[in-house]
């Protein structure tokens, strides 16, 4: 997930037999999670379920393949909010007992379901309440068509819990078919084999067929259609956005490529994405064959694909190789990160790659700031929210690690590691205690200076930025520093649009700007540039907040316009914290907020609630 900024005869055999599921970590404890896979661990998923947009809850069965290797008499699931209607065993339809344990505001109900020592099928008939935090449900009027309603799951971290009994836990794995019943309008596509044309009946059919967590688990009903960009990528979206979303993606099958040149073969067979309404809470989410993005990466000029480069790199490092638990999130963040700019640099070049890489250390340096211990990458979120993880220290503190032993080690020696650190976890699931391991056995042992150069344990269990993080510049954001220099000296505004030429240029500018601006300096800044009309999301959060802070009221009525229409949490938190610093901005939150609302995710709102409160 971003909050930043195959061949047929392989589809076909891949089709015929589903991958045997494998984790190395059904037996590691996971405190987000109730299961104990140590005991009854679940291995393949049959879901069938109906698409109710009146009454705005999914309904029927989730009938589980389980393991039971210790004769145990009981398998416990996560759920939250779930209406269970009965549990059977085996396909004879014959009821089990089964209780729902106490509730907690996170982790939600365990519930344990009495099996036999022979038991391999655990099926379990529900329905999802109103309320489930993973489902959103949008009226015509929050799409982007305006004419039918749209559904989307959002199940990172552990809100799977929420519209699928399951073990949610990252360390455990499972494949999946699934049946969903739509209005015959509707188009339903999830992160598995997709059809690609509307059917009439309004039945879809779903094969997952490796082995993924459960927060990899996604719908999506609307309006959809697609469209191909070549022959294994293309994009599903509402049929007003579908051309522009397809031009701006256009690219995507280069970046597959360049990624199969670094770490080896794409193997999920297709890669998609979707373009989600826009009350989509992050940038981008990695589900496996069909990323969820927002439409606010549709900038018109291509200017922010390179989150697709990074829900792109989730293929391998988080999809294809997954943290264990919530407190190793790093393993799937840092390295998309890492494996990211690499994409961008061998499709786009260096100098592109670079601007990124400073813009992430300024992140970067505003987490380490605000973040405490948890600015270490093996995190403790244990009795919290894991979303509390979802930080910049994940992301970039874990790029910068890795960009540390790259130096250390040279790119070629690093890129063979990582290569053969993907094969060698293919389809599981990995602690950080066991990627130190890795590290140290099949890279740091290779050279005994090495693991003096990194400093493992500095950068993996100790709070803050060790001092041989590797140094960032950028020759363009260079000649921007230049710029705004003399700005400072002479207050002169005229020419800065013919030296800016690049929407990351542009936001390192607005960025740097001083904490001294005045809303009169922004008025001529705002004169020669029109930053307040931009069309790119990572400017228009970046300036409006600005605008917030010096009262630059011109821009205002774009900022409230942003706020509603604008669902995706990066952009959503700075704005609303910003205006909550002083008591006039924070009632003009509040109003905003009450219209707003109603088009945010729970990820989203639940926060803003706590900020405006």
């Amino acid at each position: 997930m971003k909050y930043i900024f195959i061949s047929t005869l392989c589809l076909f055999l891949g089709a015929c037999k589903q991958n045997k599921p494998h984790s190395s970590n059904e037996g590691s404890a996971d405190p987000h999670s109730y299961s104990n896979p140590q005991k009854a661990v679940v291995k393949h998923l049959d879901l069938d379920l109906k698409v109710d947009f009146e009454s705005h809850i999914l309904s029927g069965r989730a009938e589980w393949t389980i393991e039971n290797g210790t004769n145990s008499d009981t398998i416990i699931f996560d759920t939250r909010g779930l209406k269970i209607e009965k549990v059977v065993l085996g396909e004879d339809g014959k009821e089990t007992p089964f209780t729902l344990g106490k509730e907690d505001k996170f982790l939600g109900q365990p519930l344990k379901v009495h099996i036999k020592p022979s038991s391999t099928k655990v099926t379990i008939w529900y329905k999802t309440s109103e309320e489930a935090a993973a489902l959103q449900w949008l009226t015509p009027a929050q799409t982007a068509g305006k004419k039918h309603p749209f559904l989307f799951t959002q199940s990172q971290a552990i809100l799977a819990r929420t519209w699928i009994p399951c073990q949610d836990s990252p360390g455990i794995r499972f494949t999946y078919n699934a049946v969903v019943t739509v209005p015959h309008e509707l188009m339903a596509v999830m992160s598995a084999e997709n059809s690609q044309k509307r059917r009439t009946d309004g039945v879809y059919h779903f094969k997952q067929v490796h082995a993924i967590p459960s927060y990899l688990m996604a719908l999506a009903v609307g309006d959809l259609q697609f469209q191909k960009t070549d022959e294994r990528t293309g994009v599903y979206a509402e049929p007003v956005t579908l051309p522009k979303a397809a031009w701006e993606f256009a690219e995507m099958g280069k970046m597959v490529n360049a990624a199969e040149k670094l770490y080896g073969p794409y193997r999920w067979g297709r890669y998609d994405v979707l373009v989600l309404p826009p009350s989509f809470p992050f940038g981008g989410m990695e589900n496996p064959m069909l990323t969820f993005a927002t439409p606010t990466v549709i900038a018109g000029d291509r200017s922010l694909v390179s989150l697709i480069a990074h829900e792109l790199a989730h293929s391998w490092s988080g999809n294809l190789v997954t943290n264990a638990t919530w407190n190793d999130f790093w393993l799937n963040e840092g390295f998309t990160t890492y494996f990211e700019r690499r994409i961008v640099e061998a499709v786009y070049g260096r100098e592109e790659a670079e601007m990124q890489e400073v813009l992430g250390f300024q992140a970067l340096k505003e987490s380490i700031g605000e973040s405490g211990d948890d600015t270490k990458l093996k995190g403790n979120f244990a009795g919290r929210d894991p979303d509390e993880g979802m930080t910049d220290i994940a992301y970039e503190k874990g790029y910068f690690f890795l960009k540390t032993i790259e130096r250390a080690a040279g790119r070629d020696a690093f890129d063979k590691f990582l290569k053969g650190y993907f094969d060698q976890h293919a389809f599981k699931s990995v602690t950080t205690e066991e990627f130190v391991k890795y590290l140290e056995s099949n890279l740091l042992a290779k050279d005994a200076g090495l693991s003096d150069k990194i400093g493992v344990s500095g950068w993996v269990y100790q709070t803050g930025l060790p001092s041989n993080i590797a140094p960032v510049n950028s020759g363009k954001f260079k000649a921007i520093d230049s710029l705004v220099a003399q700005w400072k000296a002479t207050n002169k505004t005229a020419g800065l649009k013919d030296r800016i030429k690049t929407a990351n240029e542009l936001l390192y500018f607005i960025k740097a700007l001083p904490e001294s601006l005045s809303a009169s300096q922004m008025a001529l800044i705002d004169k020669e540039l029109a930053i307040t009309k931009s069309g790119n999301a990572e400017i228009q959060c970046a300036w409006y907040t600005l605008a917030v802070r010096h009262q630059y009221k011109p821009a205002y009525v774009r900022t409230e316009e942003f706020l509603v229409n604008v669902g995706r949490r990066k952009f959503l938190l700075p704005l609303y914290k910003e205006m909550a610093a002083t008591p006039e901005g924070k009632a003009w939150a509040i109003q905003i907020y009450k219209k707003a609302r109603p088009n945010y995710h729970s990820v989203s709102y639940n926060t803003i609630d706590q900020i405006l409160k």
